[in-house]
C-alpha cells in the first residue's frame, strides 16, 4: 500500500525536507538531551566517572557507526526503489538489512570483548579513570546486536518516510534512559556501571516497539518476512555501497574523537578530557537538529534520485542547507551567551569548579564550529541518498581525521597554544572542509542534471 510517507518522498522536496525533518529534529534532541542529562547524573559521582565515559565515548560512538551506516545504508536503497516504484525490491532491502545488522552485531561483540583493555590502555589515563571506563564498557559491549538492530531498523522507517514512527521510538527510548539512569546510578548503587545498564534497558523496550510495527502491526509500506527470508547478493551490495563508506565516514569521527581527547590529555590530564567531554556534548546537542535534516536529505534526494529528476534533487539539496545554516547561527549565539550557565550543571560536584573557567571557553570556541555543519553534512546526506557512498565517506574523513586533527595537533603542539588549541583546531578544521565539501556537492549535482536531461 502506499503511505502518506511515500508520498511525501514522492512530492514538492522543499515540503518534504520540513515534513520529514521536524520529527527527527525532535527525536533527536529528546535522545541528546538524555545524553547531556546522562552527563549531569554521572558528573555527581565526580571528574573521574566523568572522564571515564568520555574515554569510551568514541569507542561507543565506533559501535554506533556501524550500525547508524547500516540504517543509512537501508534507508538510501529503499527511498531510491520508492522513487521507482519497485516495492519488491524495497521489502527484500528491508529484510537483508535486518539480517546484517544481527549478523554484524555478534561479530563486533566478540571483536571488542578481546581488543577493549588495550585500547583503552593506550590513551594513558589514570588507574582510578581507566577501571571505571572498563566497568562502563563491558555492560554496553554485550547489547551491540540489539543497538544495530534498532538503528538499522529505524533506518528502514526513514527510508520509506515514515519520520513519524522513527520519533516515537528514539524518543520512547531516549524518556526512558534519563529516568532509569538515576534509579540504576544512585538507588542501585551501581555506580558508572548503572548508566550503561540503563541505556541497555532503554534500547531493548525501543527495539520492542520497533519489532511490533515491523513484524506484528504491519502498518508500513515495505513488508517483511522471517519465514522464506532470502538472501539477496546485489541488495546487500547496494546497502553496504553506501552503508560500508557511512560507517568508515562516522568511524573516522570517532577516531578523531580519540585522537583529541589525547591531545586534550597531554594538555590538561584528566581534566582535559573531563572538559572535552562535556562541552562537546553540548556541540553535538547543537548539532542534533542538524542531523535530523540530514536525515530526511539522504531519504528526499534518494526518492528524487530513483524518479531521475534533477530540479528536485538540487532544490532538495540547497534548500536544507539554507534551513540548516539558519538553525546553526541560533544555536551558536545561544551557546556563547549561556555558556556560563550551561558550565554550572556540569560542574556542581565538590571538586567540579576545577574545570569551570576551561569549560566556559572551551563552550564559546567550539560554538564557532556549528555554522558550518550544514554546508558538509548535508552534501554528505546528499551523497549517501543518491548512493554515492564514497564521496560522503572522503568528505567526512577529510573533515575529522585530515582537517580537525591536523590543525588541532599544529595549535597544541606546534604553536604551544595549550587546551584552547583543541577547541581552534576542531573550528578551523571543520570551516576549511566545509567549503572544498560544499563545491564537490555542487559540481556533482550539476553532473546529474546534465546526465538526467539527456
Amino acid at each position: 500500500m502506499e503511505t502518506k510517507g511515500v508520498r511525501i518522498l514522492q512530492g514538492d522536496p522543499k515540503k518534504a525536507i520540513i515534513k520529514l525533518s521536524i520529527p527527527m529534529i525532535f527525536a533527536m534532541l529528546v535522545q541528546t538531551l538524555y545524553n547531556l542529562v546522562d552527563g549531569i547524573w554521572v558528573a555527581g559521582l565526580g571528574p573521574e566517572s566523568l572522564a571515564a565515559i568520555g574515554v569510551f565515548f568514541p569507542i561507543f560512538m565506533i559501535i554506533i557507526s556501524i550500525s547508524s551506516g547500516l540504517g543509512v545504508g537501508a534507508s538510501s536503497v529503499i527511498s531510491r526503489k520508492i522513487g521507482e516504484k519497485n516495492k519488491t525490491k524495497a521489502d527484500i532491502a528491508a529484510s537483508n538489512s535486518i539480517f546484517l545488522a544481527v549478523f554484524i552485531g555478534i561479530v563486533l561483540t566478540i571483536i571488542f570483548l578481546i581488543f577493549i583493555k588495550p585500547v583503552l590502555g593506550f590513551i594513558g589515563t589514570s588507574e582510578i579513570t581507566f577501571n571505571l571506563t572498563l566497568q562502563y564498557a563491558y555492560v554496553l559491549l554485550f547489547a551491540i546486536p540489539l543497538l544495530l538492530y534498532n538503528n538499522t531498523a529505524n533506518g528502514i522507517l526513514r527510508g520509506e518516510g515514515d519520520a513519524t514512527k522513527a520519533m516515537y521510538a528514539i524518543t520512547i527510548g531516549a524518556v526512558l534512559n534519563i529516568f532509569l539512569d538515576p534509579v540504576f546510578i544512585y538507588l542501585f548503587k551501581l555506580g558508572v556501571k548503572g548508566a550503561a545498564y540503563a541505556t541497555v534497558v532503554s534500547i531493548f523496550i525501543s527495539s520492542i516497539l520497533i519489532t511490533y510495527w515491523l513484524f506484528f502491526k504491519k502498518n508500513i509500506y515495505v513488508s517483511l518476512h522471517i519465514k522464506g527470508f532470502k538472501f539477496d547478493f546485489e541488495i546487500v551490495k547496494d546497502i553496504l555501497r553506501v552503508g560500508i563508506p557511512s560507517s568508515i565516514a562516522q568511524i573516522s569521527m570517532s577516531v578523531a574523537i580519540f585522537v583529541l581527547n589525547v591531545f586534550a590529555v597531554k594538555a590538561g590530564g584528566d581534566f582535559g578530557v573531563a572538559v572535552f567531554t562535556s562541552s562537546w556534548r553540548i556541540i553535538n546537542f547543537g548539532t542534533v537538529p542538524l542531523i535530523g535534516i540530514s536525515t530526511a536529505v539522504t531519504a528526499v534526494t534518494g526518492a528524487s534520485y530513483g524518479q531521475k529528476n534533477g530540479e528536485k534533487l538540487e532544490t532538495a539539496h540547497l534548500f536544507a542547507i539554507k534551513f540548516g545554516l539558519i538553525i546553526s547561527i541560533f544555536v551558536m549565539l545561544s551557546i556563547m551567551i549561556f555558556a556560563p550557565y550551561i558550565a554550572k550543571v556540569f560542574t556542581y560536584a565538590s571538586n567540579g569548579s576545577k574545570i569551570y573557567d576551561s569549560l566556559v571557553t572551551s563552550l564559546r570556541i567550539l560554538s564557532l564550529f556549528l555554522p558550518g555543519v550544514p554546508f558538509g553534512m548535508f552534501t554528505s546526506g546528499m551523497f549517501q541518498g543518491i548512493g554515492h557512498g564514497i564521496k560522503s565517506m572522503i568528505v567526512s574523513i577529510n573533515r575529522t581525521v585530515i582537517m580537525q586533527v591536523l590543525f588541532s595537533y599544529l595549535f597544541v603542539f606546534v604553536l604551544k597554544i595549550g587546551l584552547n588549541g583543541v577547541w581552534w583546531g576542531i573550528v578551523a578544521g571543520n570551516a576549511t572542509s566545509a567549503v572544498m565539501t560544499f563545491i564537490w556537492g555542487r559540481i556533482t549535482v550539476k553532473k546529474i542534471k546534465e546526465k538526467f536531461k539527456k
